[in-house]
């Protein structure tokens, strides 16, 4: 049987979170990109 590991959420936020894409000048594109798609996570 696999050993179940659960993964921080808050770990997970911070690392591909909103507020670090906002940080770096590739992230700002990715969040665009979200937007022009009309994604509700933006």
């Amino acid at each position: 049987m696999k050993i179940n590991i659960r993964c921080s959420k808050s770990k997970h936020a911070k690392k591909t979170g909103y507020r670090k894409l906002k940080k770096t000048h590739n992230g700002k594109r990715i969040l665009s990109r979200r937007r022009a798609r009309g994604s509700k996570l933006t």
